[in-house]
């Protein structure tokens, strides 16, 4: 083969392993650039001693022997275990040592607030970190045709999230696994805790994430 031939060839091989070098940083960049950096577990709790987050609870671990049976509206009111699913015992004691654990730490919390159902409400009560209000912003995705849609309870949920909250403190919501998993980058498990920064220009960050358990590892960190 003629020697400038080979060039050619060389150049051109030279050319696609540049241009797909290129496309794989993009895509690497781009991908770092939307994954969330949180923050660690004593920067976290700074965070939230100083206030202006909303910390974003998934209600605690449920009896899933039981189902909801929702049929009409306000059904979600309901509290027997034949007709929606309700706390297990050790969800109720999860939510018992993680209000212990908030009030340990010193973490203000000037709101709280809840989805209608049986289940969020009693998980944000037994928290006991302020007085509870019910609402539908964050109802569950299942009932979102009675609240104008599924769409409608992503918006209301974004933009709750996107609020700070009264000053002095944190809001803290108390919702569904289905609402975290439609209206941020992240799904919860149940009695997990998932820390938003509200931002100036109207949207929010993920800056925590804290599961059940981890509230006693938090208190001995800080304690350290």
């Amino acid at each position: 083969m003629p020697r400038n031939s080979q060039e050619l060839i060389g150049r051109t091989l030279y050319c696609w392993l540049a241009l797909v070098l290129g496309i794989l940083l993009l895509v690497i960049n781009s991908a770092a650039a939307t994954t969330p950096i949180l923050l660690n577990d004593l920067a976290l709790v700074d965070a939230l001693r100083s206030g202006g987050y909303n910390i974003y609870f998934r209600h605690v671990s449920t009896d899933w022997s039981q189902s909801d049976d929702l049929r009409q509206a306000d059904d979600w009111l309901n509290c027997e275990p034949t007709q929606m699913r309700q706390l297990s015992d050790t969800g109720r004691a999860d939510a018992v040592a993680i209000g212990s654990a908030i009030r340990k730490l010193g973490i203000p919390v000037s709101e709280v607030l809840a989805s209608p159902y049986c289940r969020t409400m009693e998980t944000a009560r037994l928290i006991n970190v302020g007085t509870v209000e019910s609402s539908t912003d964050v109802m569950n995705l299942r009932a979102a045709e009675y609240f104008g849609g599924r769409a409608a309870i992503v918006t209301t949920a974004q933009r709750l999230l996107s609020t700070p909250p009264p000053a002095g403190g944190n809001r803290v919501i108390v919702a569904h696994g289905n609402v975290a998993s439609a209206a941020t980058p992240a799904y919860p498990a149940e009695g997990e805790g998932l820390v938003f920064k509200p931002e100036d220009d109207g949207s929010f960050i993920l800056v925590g994430r804290i599961e059940s358990g981890q509230w006693a590892e938090l208190l001995t960190t800080a304690a350290d």
